[in-house]
């Protein structure tokens, strides 16, 4: 019960340090925020008016404040350019990303660790080179390349799959996950690369252990022996697939905009291209939560994996 408050407590100051970052955006940012927003043709008296509109006339602690409890109270604040609740815009936006994060986890952390077992058990043979060749390719093409090559072979040459688009899953459960196939394995591709990997570095450190070799001389099956030794990597293998959300995040924000999925990295885009403050502030500080919670989720998960663990 300590532990899990303790890790707990530890997430409180992060957010607050996100809370400040995110705040500062506006800011930092060249030029005068008023005026960006505001455009080219805005007179003197127009950009005055916004940044009154904004708060920006107030002190910078004023600001700070007024915003920081308008978010906790639920209240993202408002698009400059559509005027709709920035909620409203994310929770429109959700499913589509939401649907690509799960089926992108679930498919990397079912590909991802049997490689990396099977790599660790024939470590040196050409089976462990083979995976170890397709985890550096996959973590080191962009993603936006495979996007389009997978594009082209999938969809213009074979047209097993649409080029783009996206179908929600209530209006058609299997157009759903045909046109999230490509954008998903895209996806994909980088964390189970990066999970590929540190299951093979620590399931081959753990396979060497004294423990390991008592078990197999006492004539413990092999699939019993990898299962014993996997349960024991399981900690820093666990930690790489929350690392690995940061990932995850950033990747959305590709995968959606080559594939014209209308989710929220596709939001960030239009929102960068027009300025619109807010909505970048309410995504970045949103996209920040998630990777804490799941990160934190995982550190009290390492309890379950080893009970020593305090």
């Amino acid at each position: 019960m300590n532990y899990t408050l303790r890790r707990i407590a530890a997430t409180l100051p992060v957010m607050l340090f996100v809370a400040v970052l995110v705040f500062m955006l506006i800011h930092i940012a060249p030029g005068d925020p008023a005026a960006l927003v505001a455009g080219d043709m805005a007179s003197t008296e127009d950009v005055a008016r916004l940044r009154t509109s904004m708060g920006l006339d107030q002190s910078l602690w004023v600001q700070f404040f007024t915003w920081l409890g308008q978010v906790v109270s639920g209240n993202l604040g408002t698009s400059i350019f559509t005027q709709v609740p920035v909620a409203e815009l994310l929770i429109a936006r959700l499913e589509p990303t939401a649907s690509i994060a799960v089926i992108t986890i679930v498919l990397a952390m079912g590909v991802g660790i049997p490689l990396g077992v099977l790599a660790a058990y024939r470590a040196g043979s050409w089976v462990d080179r083979c995976v170890m060749l397709f985890a550096v390719l996959a973590f080191s093409l962009p993603a936006f390349l495979v996007g389009y090559l997978l594009i082209f072979a999938f969809s213009v040459q074979l047209h097993w799959f649409p080029v783009q688009g996206y179908v929600r899953f209530a209006e058609d459960p299997k157009g759903w996950l045909i046109a999230l196939t490509l954008p998903c394995i895209n996806l994909a591709l980088v964390y189970v690369a990066l999970i590929t990997r540190m299951t093979r570095a620590t399931v081959l450190e753990v396979l060497g252990e004294d423990y390991i070799r008592t078990a197999r001389a006492k004539g413990l099956g092999i699939n019993a022996v990898l299962l014993h030794a996997l349960r024991n990597a399981a900690v820093p293998i666990a930690t790489t697939v929350g690392a690995g959300v940061a990932l995850l995040i950033g990747g959305v924000v590709v995968v959606e905009t080559v594939f014209a999925i209308p989710g929220v990295g596709r939001l960030v885009v239009d929102s960068v291209q027009r300025h619109d403050f807010p909505v970048l502030q309410s995504v970045l500080l949103v996209s920040a939560a998630v990777y804490v919670l799941v990160n934190l989720l995982i550190d009290l998960s390492y309890r379950l994996f080893d009970p020593r663990i305090q």
